[in-house]
């Protein structure tokens, strides 16, 4: 029986939460969306915080979600099968966060009442995390290096300016938070194992 380690169950839970979100705002005539929309006047004017982790949730119509959870799925369980369930989901929200707490400063700076929702800010950060992984865990990633890594972002940072209607400030926050937590994460665990060997040559 495969290592349940090894299958990307946290990736297709977020998929199948976000997809479950997505046919129940269907079914509730927006009223979701209204509640969970990520905009000045709900978070800073209603102080609502709960918004900048719902918005994360919605997404406007099946080709958006389909996008976003394609994305999350593939490249989130690349990411899993490294870092562990826990580690995902966790990135995962706090790129979402940060994504959406820039989108929340960006839109205060110019007085941009429109609201955002999606998932894209967390996938960015998930772009993020992959960069300091084959940066700074001192592990290979079959296929992955840091240039492809690179490329990868550009374009899809390329691809949000040159759309329309796209928040990129949450792009990017998501992108850095991923980056900045990412690589806080392969210190860490990187400090451990040496620790780890320091301790057992000692106690040879």
């Amino acid at each position: 029986m495969r290592d349940l380690k090894q299958l990307p169950l946290a990736s297709g839970f977020l998929v199948i939460v976000n997809v479950l979100v997505f046919l129940a705002c269907m079914v509730t005539n927006g009223q979701l969306y209204r509640a969970g929309i990520l905009d000045i006047q709900g978070v800073l004017i209603q102080k609502e915080y709960g918004r900048i982790v719902w918005a994360m949730f919605l997404h406007g119509n099946a080709g958006h979600i389909f996008n976003n959870m394609l994305i999350l799925f593939f490249l989130g369980a690349m990411i899993e099968k490294e870092t562990g369930h826990v580690w995902l989901v966790l990135l995962y929200f706090l790129s979402g966060i940060g994504g959406n707490l820039l989108s929340l400063c960006v839109k205060a700076l110019t007085g941009d009442m429109l609201g955002s929702i999606g998932a894209s800010g967390a996938v960015f950060g998930l772009d993020g995390v992959l960069l300091s992984l084959v940066l700074f865990s001192g592990k290979k990633m079959e296929s992955v290096t840091p240039v492809r890594v690179l490329l990868m972002i550009l374009l899809s940072l390329y691809s949000g300016y040159s759309g329309g209607n796209i928040d990129n400030a949450a792009h990017i926050g998501g992108l850095l938070t991923g980056f900045g937590t990412g690589s806080v994460m392969c210190f860490v665990r990187r400090k451990k194992i040496l620790s780890h060997r320091t301790e057992n040559g000692s106690e040879e």
